[in-house]
């Protein structure tokens, strides 16, 4: 028996099987003793399990009226836990398939109890040859793409095998997505707060005639790792067209006054309120920051700043390399190339730095 009874567990239900019956029962053996499923819309032929299990004392049965989909299942959980577990050492969602073993569970558990810095994820071994194939693959691009867009470092990111501690489970509540998307939202929420991952290696459970439902697709959950990136383009192409705008009128209406200096005046003129639209686009549209709004804006101007020098300096440095005055083609192909680096590079910082969220209790 482990010493686990601190530890809440939550299990999303959707149309369960008996296999839910024992998977509750496995934990109730295992040491715990707060279990909450949550019914979510279930229909008539699917209710059996959910009056076996609240036969038992350490289960607690909430219900939806209609389907809302995993990601509003475990919000409802978790205001749950907020509400009325106080004192409790914190959560581990569970998935009701029978994917996840009770030994996993207790790994993760107590991996939660002595870890309360960091967010538990069970990994699975995604080359694992129960796994099948187009699981195994959707997983492996979804982690690659997280990795690559957002910095998180995760061997396994469709898990539904996660510990959370206490101080954590109020942030997840207010996080975007009421079906599988909210998983991924869930990681990127917890990296942008600079809360640590804990990996725990668990097995991989595929059983023939389970697991029927995959819970990666392949063309919803990468528009949903893409969102941001294609929001932050977004709002550099509309900040360009705004400076072309401004610098158009400005050029027109005060070429006069500036005489010979018209050309860069204008077009200081256009950058500062390209900048500071794009700064407020990014802040509240794409990385969504409503506090902290002057150390947001210093940190993106020397951001900007550096960014310029840096791609000025490496165009002065091309321009000497190329000689040849007829290269100004393969000049503004590097120009291109340097700019598009940049772009990526930029992203990242603001999401690391510029906009960076403070970790909760702890901020």
């Amino acid at each position: 028996m482990s010493n686990v009874d601190t530890v809440s567990v939550i299990i999303p239900a959707f149309n369960p099987s008996e296999t839910l019956v024992h998977v509750a029962k496995g934990l109730i053996d295992a040491g715990f003793r707060d279990i909450i499923i949550v019914n979510d819309g279930s229909d008539q032929a699917h209710e059996e399990p959910f009056r076996t299990i609240g036969l038992y004392s350490e289960c607690t049965i909430l219900h939806h009226p209609r389907n809302l989909g995993k990601g509003a299942a475990l919000k409802t959980a978790f205001s749950f836990f907020e509400q009325s577990r106080e004192g409790k050492t914190g959560v581990v969602t569970v998935d009701a398939d029978g994917q996840h073993l009770k030994e996993d569970v207790i790994k993760c558990a107590l991996a939660v109890i002595q870890a309360d810095e960091s967010v538990v994820i069970g990994v699975r071994d995604l080359y694992h040859e129960d796994m099948p194939k187009r699981n195994s693959l959707g997983n492996r691009i979804t982690a690659f793409s997280l990795r690559l867009l957002f910095g998180i470092t995760l061997r396994d990111t469709q898990t539904g095998l996660r510990g959370l501690p206490a101080r954590y489970v109020p942030l997840m509540i207010d996080v975007p997505g009421n079906r599988f998307e909210y998983e991924t939202n869930m990681l990127i929420e917890i990296e942008r707060r600079q809360i640590a991952f804990h990996q725990v290696d668990i097995a991989t459970v595929y059983e023939e005639g389970s697991n029927k439902r995959s819970h990666f697709r392949p063309f919803i959950d990468s528009a949903i790792i893409f969102a941001r990136i294609f929001k932050y383009a977004l709002s550099s192409v509309l900040s360009f067209i705004l400076d072309i705008g401004v610098f158009w009128i400005a050029i027109r209406v005060l070429s006069g006054f500036f005489g010979p200096w018209s050309i860069p005046a204008c077009t200081a003129i256009a950058r500062v309120f390209s900048s500071f639209f794009n700064f407020n686009l990014n802040k509240l549209f794409v990385f969504k920051q409503k506090k902290a709004y002057g150390s947001h804006l210093w940190r993106y101007y020397t951001l900007a700043a550096v960014q310029m020098l840096v791609s000025a300096g490496l165009l002065w440095i091309l321009a000497h390399l190329l000689s040849d005055p007829g290269a100004a083609w393969l000049l503004s192909l590097l120009k291109m190339l340097v700019d598009m680096t940049l772009f990526f590079l930029s992203y990242y910082i603001q999401r690391r730095w510029v906009f960076r969220k403070h970790r909760p209790g702890i901020a």
